[in-house]
């Protein structure tokens, strides 16, 4: 079982010990390094000084014995462990002088090579009795014959200094981690706090209490940004509950009010007997709220299935204009009623790429909207163009009276209805804008709304440009008229005909 501290704080503690220690480790290895690199590099520059001196104290005697100036013996050194070992050999090997404080000993016994090269060589040996010396040699002419002077010097001061830096290190070491420890927890812990004070106050936030925000510090530094994303997900859910709560509302109240007119004729009609006539004009009316009830049904079936993803957009490329075309023809006995003329304009050859189905619902909302909303005799223009980076453009221009500033940014809510019951007694829920938006922005494209002169306003119906490809392999199969009499077309306008969402 793999153990680990359960809070943050431990965590980072221990991993900001662990980083300091093998740093402090590294650190004192090679400071320790670097003291016996100086040491020993002090020691070789001591002992080459020596070595110079004593060359200049040597002599011969006449019978060619080695012998030392009388004022050798006058030399003095700092400390014992710095007085020198001399030995001194002639080209072929032979002993010729030790000293007294060398005795017995050997000082790097027998010639190495480089020995005899004139230039100095520096080593590190061991005496047989286990003394540790910084061991310097050079070959001198002296009267006309070579000498090897070797001179060492004892290393241990060079060690216990070592040691004793060692051993500081170490002493000092675990007291260094347990301040550090200590403070890292606390300033690990000072750090942290406003994640504790968010949890806590995100424990207090429910659905009765989404308004709530949580306090942000320091807005700049990374638990700011925390802070504020958080913040900004619980205005998301407040307006996504408050749309809810009002999505609720009002479907539970536009159907409410069907079924109420439905019992009320129903009763009326138990209540009083009458002819035949009178039995088929209550239920005509039962009728007419039933199917009433029964889009409003159909609508919201709808915006549930594109809130949970459950559509799944059928694309094909085909012209737009023999759709709006046919949506045009499906709604022109609404317009005739009103005397309203509905022109179409805009090139065959335009073509998107989409869902058949749900861009003539979106193309018939918009068009419904337009004949119910324009005055009788009024025109109501369809146009359909390429905006300047290759977007396909719907238009859907009416006469009407226009919307007030204060409703142009609510008129794609759901339920939202500028004269409730003006709507209500034209059969609409508030319903179809919402419905043509979601399916503009369903195949990428957007709907805005303008209303430049106050009255009469304009849809504009924007979807994205045929990707290359396919607009190269539509406009390779495009075939002849007189060739494909015979084949069934696959314009979008072949496809089921919806009735309006409103």
């Amino acid at each position: 079982m793999k153990l680990r501290p359960l809070n943050v704080r431990t965590r980072l503690t221990l991993w900001y010990l662990a980083v300091l220690a093998a740093a402090l480790l590294i650190y004192g290895a090679s400071t320790s390094l670097f003291l016996v690199f100086q040491l020993r590099s002090q020691l070789d520059h001591r002992a080459i000084e020596d070595l110079e001196t004593i060359k200049g104290l040597l002599s011969f005697t006449s019978d060619g014995r080695l012998l030392f100036h009388s004022n050798y013996q006058d030399q003095s050194y700092p400390t014992k462990m710095l007085d020198p070992l001399i030995e001194i050999l002639a080209a072929d090997g032979t002993l010729l002088y030790r000293n007294e404080l060398l005795g017995n000993r050997s000082l790097g016994g027998s010639l190495q090579p480089g020995d005899m090269s004139g230039s100095y060589t520096m080593r590190s040996i061991r005496l047989s009795d286990g003394m540790l010396v910084r061991l310097v040699s050079r070959q001198y002419i002296l009267e006309g014959r070579p000498r090897l002077i070797r001179l060492g010097l004892s290393e241990e001061s060079l060690w216990q200094r070592f040691r004793e830096v060692l051993v500081g290190l170490l002493l000092g070491l675990p007291l260094v981690l347990v301040f550090a420890g200590l403070g890292g927890y606390f300033l690990a812990r000072h750090a942290l706090s406003p994640i504790e004070r968010m949890a806590r106050r995100v424990h207090e936030i429910n659905a009765e209490r989404l308004n709530a925000r949580l306090y942000v510090e320091n807005p700049h530094d990374e638990l700011g940004f925390l802070g504020s994303a958080f913040n900004e997900t619980l205005a998301r859910l407040e307006r996504s509950f408050e749309q809810l709560r009002r999505f609720t509302a009002d479907a539970s109240h536009e159907l409410r009010t069907p079924l109420t007119a439905i019992r009320s004729v129903g009763e009326v009609g138990l209540q009083k007997s009458g002819a035949a006539q009178d039995y088929r004009e209550v239920i005509s009316s039962m009728l007419e709220e039933s199917a009433r009830l029964t889009r409003l049904v159909d609508s919201l079936l709808t915006i549930a299935r594109a809130d949970s993803g459950q559509i799944q957009l059928e694309k094909t490329t085909a012209p737009l204009v023999p759709l709006v075309r046919d949506v045009t023809s499906l709604l022109d006995v609404l317009a005739e009623e009103k005397s309203q003329k509905v022109s179409v304009a805009g090139d065959d050859t335009i073509q998107v790429q989409g869902d058949g189905t749900i861009l003539r619902q979106v193309l018939t909302n918009l068009l419904d909207n337009a004949i119910k909303y324009s005055y009788s005799g009024s025109h109501i223009s369809l146009r359909v163009s390429r905006s300047g980076d290759g977007a396909v453009v719907v238009e859907v221009e009416d006469d009407g009276p226009g919307i007030p500033p204060e409703h142009r940014d609510k008129v794609f809510d759901r339920f939202y209805r500028i004269d409730k019951g003006r709507s209500r007694d034209m059969g609409g829920a508030g319903l179809g804008l919402a419905i043509a938006k979601w399916g503009a922005e369903a195949h990428g494209g957007h709907l805005r709304l303008f209303c430049p002169n106050g009255t009469g306003c304009t849809f504009r119906l924007v979807l994205p440009q045929l990707p290359a490809t396919d607009a190269q392999l539509s406009s390779a199969t495009i075939t002849p008229a007189s060739e494909s009499a015979d084949q069934p077309s696959t314009s979008l306008a072949n496809l089921n005909v919806s009735p309006p969402i409103t």
